[in-house]
């Protein structure tokens, strides 16, 4: 054990803020050891908005009713980005195939490898954070308001700040359900269940449904089809 990883492990999602203000000099720093994480072939196939005034901030509230955009310091966007590598193409050749769900994955993962280390960054400052996914159920309106461009969509929003709450860490599924030696172990339902009743343990009075429920509200109705609006709208996908 060593102080990042203690850092790493004590991770929870901060979603209320005093109004102590992250300076501009912290916020490029954070952003900075962000943008020092692993990327496909260094292309950096990603974006980040920032977002401190409180005018863009009601507008984003608007679209994505979540306190903790208010409340931040600072809201960050992370857009998967294929426009700086349209430009970087025509400078070689006429063909660009910018769509596709590989070039899907290598902007998305490139711009999650950035948001883990932008957020670890913060907290290792003594700020805090939580990743709101639900911007991409608002994908074309975010991009209007934001004005991206072709071959950009939205991938998640961040807000950063002082932490107002103090929440236990909450426990993740068993190691032996996640990590396995040599091949894939498929998983009996009953694990779902005991990690269900360790769900509720930690949530106690909070708890409104099971993790399990809420796998069935996410995955078990048709899916949000925003995301594959936007990536269509952008050149991204057919």
């Amino acid at each position: 054990m060593n102080e990042t990883i203690d850092l790493m492990l004590s991770h929870t999602s901060v979603r209320r803020f005093t109004e102590e203000q992250i300076s501009d000099e912290e916020l490029k720093t954070i952003i900075n050891a962000g943008r020092a994480a692993s990327s496909w072939k260094n292309f950096q196939s990603y974006s980040i908005i920032v977002i401190r005034s409180q005018e863009k901030k009601e507008a984003l509230f608007e679209l994505v009713p979540q306190k903790a955009i208010l409340q931040a310091s600072a809201f960050l966007l992370f857009v998967g980005d294929l426009n700086r590598a349209e430009k970087g193409v025509r400078l070689h050749t006429e063909d660009f195939y910018s769509e596709g769900i590989e070039n899907l994955l290598i902007t998305s993962v490139d711009a999650a490898l950035a948001g883990q280390n932008t957020l670890l960054a913060a907290e290792s400052m003594g700020y805090g954070g939580v990743i709101i996914g639900l911007a991409r159920y608002v994908s074309k309106e975010i991009a209007e308001l934001l004005k991206l461009p072709d071959y950009t969509y939205p991938v998640f929003g961040m807000a950063l700040g002082k932490p107002n709450q103090n929440h236990a860490v909450k426990p993740r599924l068993p190691y032996e359900a996640v990590v396995f030696e040599e091949s894939y172990q498929e998983q009996e339902e009953s694990v779902i269940e005991v990690y269900d009743r360790v769900q509720a343990d930690y949530a106690g009075e909070r708890a409104q449904d099971t993790w399990s429920q809420r796998l069935a509200a996410q995955f078990g109705q048709k899916p949000n089809l925003a995301s594959q609006d936007i990536l269509k709208e952008k050149k991204l996908l057919n």
